[in-house]
């Protein structure tokens, strides 16, 4: 496995949308060559950040930095040529084949001079490959299952041959056997190709099986970060989510996994420090 060597962080971002800020001031260093899961409320925002991370989203104030260069000063190629993100709702145009849809992952490295070639379909060829759907190539987009179409959109991101990918809840629309077999794809593709890999996921045990650090945020600011067996504990829980649970010991992964009780209205940090 090689690591990831491309560094990516906001620098005091300020982000929103019209007159809403959404998030405020928050700096955050992604650490290279693991797999960061970013947790929180609903409005919390969290893909909001991954946008910015990702330049779908220009920050108000402060910056994106990848390897030292703010982002938003880079061209756009050449970001796409080290960060692959695949957003929550990706659209594809009707009747696109699987194997067209995963070419498009190689145009970051064409140009006028430089247009397709046998590197390319090599790359694409590997990147069916490595998620298990060479055999679909042929297949349109539409006609596939919710866990194969992710599959096919991940292979996309794989083909630009990215170091980074950032992908914003992964499993949305999906049921729990089709969640766990794309995330089990993102854990291979990590542990084989040391890619670092953002994710923002809802299901907080799911989140916490199949990452190395989670970065929780409420409110627009992160409140915890660490690795999952660190930092998830029963206040965390009711102080983020409003959620009263048990932290018990997954018997599977043996890390920490939430058992829920019910809701309760969300106290503040300083109702815990009695």
């Amino acid at each position: 496995m090689t690591s990831s060597v491309h560094r990516l962080a906001a620098d005091a971002v300020s982000l929103g949308y019209g007159d809403r800020v959404i998030v405020d001031e928050l700096s955050l260093d992604i650490t290279p060559g693991v797999v960061t899961t970013v947790i929180g409320p609903n409005g919390c925002g969290k893909s909001t950040l991954l946008k910015s991370l990702g330049r779908l989203l220009r920050p108000r104030e402060g910056q994106v930095v990848l390897d030292g260069k703010a982002i938003s000063s880079m061209k756009t190629k050449d970001v796409a040529k080290v960060i692959g993100m695949l957003p929550q709702t990706p659209v594809a145009p009707e009747g696109l084949t699987v194997a067209d849809l995963v070419a498009r992952g190689r145009h970051p490295h064409q140009s006028w001079l430089r247009q397709w070639s046998a590197d390319d379909e090599t790359e694409v060829a590997a990147a069916l490959a490595q998620t298990g759907i060479a055999d679909l190539a042929d297949r349109a987009l539409d006609e596939l299952s919710g866990g194969q179409r992710q599959r096919a959109w991940i292979s996309m991101a794989l083909a630009q041959g990215t170091d980074i990918l950032l992908l914003d809840e992964p499993t949305t629309y999906l049921d729990l056997a089709h969640s766990l077999e794309v995330l089990d794809l993102v854990d291979r593709l990590h542990a084989e190709f040391g890619r670092t890999v953002v994710m923002v996921l809802h299901d907080l045990n799911l989140a916490i099986r199949y990452s190395d650090e989670l970065v929780v945020m409420r409110e627009g600011k992160i409140v915890e970060r660490g690795r999952p067996a660190d930092i998830v504990t029963a206040e965390l829980l009711a102080q983020v989510f409003g959620l009263e649970a048990t932290v018990l010991t997954d018997p599977v992964s043996g890390r920490p996994m939430i058992v829920p009780i019910g809701t309760r209205h969300v106290r503040g940090a300083a109702d815990y420090d009695e």
